[in-house]
């Protein structure tokens, strides 16, 4: 994790990876999305999807768990290295969330985001407001989930 000055636009950053198993869809979906092509594979088989596929609210779950983690691991990395951690949050909200392709059992999905707009904040000068681009391509480098996010982040002190 960064403070609002030390990050470039268009700086890009990989979150990490996640495969979706077939257990872990099901697992999911029955408990947060039960719509049939979710929860059981052979309906789902009957349906334009042709398999079971992935909620999509499993896949923005992801890319949460993986942004925790990222942040978790640069702040344990400033920690260490005796550096300020910046604050982040609350976050306003995010929009333009896409669903693109399926997420089907097998497929690795691999996030990333990208620093798109800064602005300080004019009520409190100390922190600013960051708005990035989030994606997930599949296996085969193809686009199957975006959006944009903004969050309020700290500004370097001093």
């Amino acid at each position: 994790m960064k403070f609002l000055d030390e990050i470039e636009i268009g700086e890009r950053q990989e979150l990490g990876s996640y495969r979706f198993e077939q257990d872990d869809i099901l697992a999911f979906a029955r408990k947060y999305d039960p719509q049939s092509f979710h929860v059981d594979p052979e309906a789902a088989e009957r349906t334009h999807f042709g398999a079971l596929v992935a909620s999509g609210w499993q896949t923005a779950a992801v890319w949460m768990k993986l942004f925790v983690a990222f942040n978790e691991r640069h702040v344990a990395e400033r920690v260490a290295n005796g550096q300020p951690v910046p604050v982040l949050g609350p976050s306003p909200g995010f929009r333009k969330m896409r669903w693109l392709k399926p997420v089907y059992a097998g497929d690795t999905l691999t996030y990333s985001t990208e620093a798109r707009e800064k602005a300080v904040s004019k009520s409190r000068p100390s922190f600013g407001l960051l708005t990035a681009y989030n994606s997930a391509v599949n296996q085969d480098g193809a686009l199957v989930f975006d959006f944009e996010s903004m969050v309020f982040l700290q500004r370097q002190p001093g």
